[in-house]
């Protein structure tokens, strides 16, 4: 039989807390990109504040002088409480303070610092094993390889399986259970404090027990705080996190914390999206949609019979699954997602209309707002040239442009783009009760802006059975005062140079 060395398991632990430790840093970041808003700056922020905290923490290490394999424990003990709690704790104070980003950034500092103290620990403790060349470069090498592990365990397994707050109490249990191990090898040594560890243990196992089972009616409870309607339906996805709320009969979507629509008064954002670009198209045979999984644009466009096909490419298949079965969603946009008309592909827009080899008559674009980078590429130069060559000669393009009055250098932004991609232009509004005035762009690469106007001011709607937009509502979203900024000054978005998401980012939100 192979004799494992104690060394052994100081390796195993520093494998472990390389795993939990870097998942924890992805959900911290994933919780601070929720709650506070841009992706790109809140995962930097908390990765720069995790490995600033490493450095201190190594530094400090070296005031250990004494007990080093009970501290080394006591750190393991505690970077489980910090990891299996930290999401439950900001969820439970978010709805509290305004201050949530000084709760996401100070768990951050204090994983990282355990993280940073133990390694040298670990080092020190492993000299009676290896020389010192292979001590450093195991010790490190473990949690290396550690981290590349908990990294495509959190992206691929844990946040699209279990969601945050379940992968949070996995990997702070795999840090204890490690922690348990290396004891049970080191019992002799520490027979000293064997009682103190042990009473430690048993109450760990009962805190995090509890934590577990109580975690989700926590997450209820603290999301509910953030909703003026009661939450029906909630989802953490690989890719958002969806609430859906109820008000007497009538439902509203929120995507990480935004609204997307309201069954109230979703006539008045979808029906100016779809009956406009359908009156000026001569064909409607086959339609792509990007976006809109929850399926009222699909609804609106199966008022056509002359419709052969739609093909919608949403990336989440939570997002359209909820639109398919949700029975709230499903009531209010008619089963449309069901129809043998509708083929749904679950996939990233930009990457489809990359490969895609199809025409189309139609193309609706239906995203949230590109307050992110990675959104921000699919309202691009480079996207909308994918669009304006997937499109038949007589086709058009409309895309939801976010608010011209709260969003003002986005909506305009949005426009100039895709004339610089060879669309001709028409501008849209309209007031949405629930979400305040919103814009849309539509593009021809047929018509002028005037002709556009003409032909759908020349179009009946009446046999669409509308609850709102007839002919006369087209003076009404067609028509704009002067725009509120000098729009010379507006640059074109494009993936190079992601102009889009910051002019979102300095939108006038707080008039609405």
């Amino acid at each position: 039989m192979v004799k494992i060395n104690k060394g052994f398991w100081l390796k195993i632990a520093i494998f472990a807390t390389g795993i939990s430790g870097l998942t924890s840093e992805f959900i911290l970041s994933t919780l601070a990109s929720y709650f506070i808003g841009n992706v790109i700056v809140q995962w930097t922020v908390v990765l720069s504040i995790m490995l600033f905290a490493m450095g201190i923490g190594s530094r400090m290490s070296r005031l250990i002088t004494k007990k080093i394999l009970l501290t080394f424990l006591g750190i393991e003990f505690l970077l489980s409480i910090l990891i299996s709690f930290s999401p439950l704790l900001v969820y439970a104070i978010a709805s509290k303070t305004e201050f949530i980003h000084i709760i996401i950034y100070g768990l951050a500092l204090l994983v990282g610092f355990c993280i940073g103290f133990e390694i040298p620990l670990a080092t020190r403790l492993n000299e009676t094993y290896e020389p010192l060349n292979k001590n450093i470069s195991n010790i490190m090498s473990w949690d290396y390889i550690g981290s590349l592990i908990g990294g495509l365990l959190f992206a691929f397994w844990g946040l699209p399986e279990l969601g945050i707050t379940n992968t949070a109490f996995v990997f702070g249990a795999l840090n204890f259970v490690v922690a348990i191990l290396l004891f049970l090898n080191y019992r002799n040594t520490l027979f000293k404090e064997k009682k103190w560890i042990i009473t430690s243990i048993l109450a760990l196992v009962s805190l995090l027990s509890i934590g577990f089972i109580k975690s989700e009616d926590i997450v209820l409870y603290s999301e509910q705080s953030r909703y003026k309607d009661k939450i029906v339906y909630q989802e953490q996805s690989k890719y958002q996190h969806i609430i859906v709320t109820q008000w007497k009969e009538h439902y509203w979507l929120y995507i990480n914390g935004n609204q997307q629509l309201s069954t109230f008064d979703e006539f008045l954002y979808h029906e100016p999206m779809v009956h406009p670009i359908m009156a000026l198209t001569p064909e409607h045979k086959n339609i792509l949609i990007i976006g809109g999984g929850d399926g009222f644009n699909v609804k609106e466009l199966l008022k056509y019979e002359n419709v052969q096909t739609i093909t919608l490419v949403d990336l989440d298949p939570a997002m359209t699954r909820l639109g398919k079965e949700f029975e709230g969603i499903v009531k209010f946009n008619e089963s449309a997602l069901s129809d043998p008309k509708v083929t749904i592909v679950n996939g990233d827009g930009f990457t489809f209309l990359e490969k895609n080899e199809a025409f189309y008559d139609i193309i609706l674009v239906d995203l949230p707002d590109a307050k992110t980078i990675e959104i921000n590429k699919l309202y691009s130069l480079e996207f909308y040239h994918l669009i304006h060559h997937a499109l038949r000669q007589n086709g058009h393009i409309i895309t939801q442009a976010g608010s011209p009055y709260y969003a003002t250098k986005a909506f305009y932004c949005i426009d100039k783009t895709m004339k610089a991609a060879g669309f001709t232009n028409l501008q849209m509004h309209n007031q949405v009760l629930t979400l305040g005035e919103w814009g849309w762009i539509l593009g021809s690469k047929k018509y002028t802006k005037e002709q556009m106007i003409k032909r759908l001011k020349q179009t009946s709607y009446e046999r669409l059975n509308n609850k709102w937009l007839n002919k006369e509502s087209i003076d009404l979203i067609t028509s704009f005062g002067k725009p509120l900024i000098d729009t010379t000054k507006i640059e074109i978005n494009t993936i190079n140079s992601p102009m889009l998401y910051k002019y979102y980012l300095d939108g006038n939100w707080d008039m609405y």
